[in-house]
């Protein structure tokens, strides 16, 4: 089987999100899924694309959402108006809540007001599912082990996402301790607006420091959110040895969670040849350990095994971080950035027309300081 990626370009300055098409089957046969549907002002711009690229009465077979978060979420709402799709795949989190009600701080609730309280916050995905059954797509969860086309799910599976919920900004406060003896302990992010401003002030001000191919800075012990962590993770295992792993804004307990999966399965970890590379680049969704677990260890240097794509705004000052895609090329990644540019991996698929081969992002002498 043949299997295209593309990467939209989408985002602007430090708002960035996601939008792929994978095609795969054959240039005669084949059928399309969309994996995120970027910001709201993408959904048109996806749309638009599919028309032009794969004709007026295009179909999806799959449309996939990787985690709640807008930049993700939003532009699904446009695709789902305009483009038949027969199958949706995304976790709906009120309707999941009442697996998790002891996990919330509160024991008050009922399973109906937990839900209710979930999803008045979840405005964007509760008018993806309603558009959904209004074109009488078929819904699923897309929990660890589910089959979507040619890709397994790797992450999260349903105790680890009922885990995660509570720890999200949206939902109602969890039972911390309860969580910490699980030993799933994320933590929600500060609500305090100053705090907030705070830390994207000092995401302005970066100090820079020499980095070379043997002295990695890059870190273990990153922490994102837990909505992050909640990310459909896609493994594809196809002919002569092509893998592909699709990430979202997967962070490190997720990765963890997804390789752990792996191993477990006897899906081959260290050998794929397109990855990408998680939240846009953040240095807080990997590191030298989990990625020396799915991509191999540091290689001799300029040596190329495998292409990684990151979807970042050509004008976003802190995406990609260089410390995170100077960690990828060690490990024999080709980094690609979209950066105001679409730009596809096509796997098999013939070069399409309007379209020219890209330079990879060179490898970077000076890096990020760490706080």
């Amino acid at each position: 089987m043949r299997c295209e990626v593309e990467f939209l370009a989408v985002g602007d300055g430090r708002r960035p999100g996601d939008a792929i098409i994978v095609r795969y089957g054959d240039p005669a046969a084949y059928q399309l899924m969309v994996v995120d549907g970027g910001t709201a002002n993408c959904g048109e711009t996806l749309v638009v694309h599919l028309k032009k690229h794969f004709g007026a009465l295009v179909s999806l077979e799959h449309v996939v959402l990787t985690h709640s978060d807008a930049d993700h979420a939003s532009g699904l709402r446009e695709v789902l108006r305009e483009i038949p799709v027969a199958h949706v795949w995304l976790h709906i989190p009120w309707l999941l809540s009442e697996h998790a009600m002891h996990l919330f701080k509160h024991k008050g609730w009922t399973k109906e007001t937990l839900a209710a309280a979930i999803k008045k916050e979840y405005d964007i995905i509760a008018e993806i599912v309603d558009l959904a059954i209004a074109q009488g797509c078929q819904l699923h969860y897309p929990f660890q082990g589910q089959q979507i086309g040619p890709f397994a799910v790797l992450s999260p599976s349903s105790t680890q996402y009922l885990y995660l919920l509570p720890q999200f900004d949206k939902t109602p406060e969890p039972d911390q301790r309860l969580l910490e003896t699980a030993g799933v302990w994320i933590g929600k992010p500060s609500s305090n607006p100053l705090v907030a401003l705070l830390e994207k002030a000092a995401a302005k001000v970066q100090n820079w420091v020499p980095e070379s191919w043997t002295g990695e800075r890059l870190r273990d012990g990153g922490v994102t959110s837990a909505s992050n962590e909640s990310s459909v993770i896609l493994y594809a295992n196809l002919a002569e040895a092509r893998r592909i792993l699709l990430t979202g804004d997967a962070g490190p307990q997720a990765l963890y969670w997804a390789a752990a999966y792996a191993h477990a399965n006897g899906y081959p970890l260290q050998s794929f040849s397109f990855v990408q590379i998680p939240h846009h680049g953040s240095r807080r969704n990997v590191g030298p350990s989990i990625l020396n677990q799915l991509l191999g260890p540091i290689q001799p240097e300029n040596t190329i095994r495998f292409t990684a794509f990151v979807s970042a705004p050509k004008d976003d000052d802190t995406h990609p971080r260089k410390i995170v895609l100077n960690a990828f090329m060690r490990r024999g990644g080709k980094v690609i950035a979209t950066q105001g540019t679409n730009k596809i991996h096509y796997g098999g698929f013939p070069k399409r027309d309007g379209y020219v081969d890209v330079e990879p992002v060179p490898f970077s002498s000076t890096v990020e300081e760490y706080d």
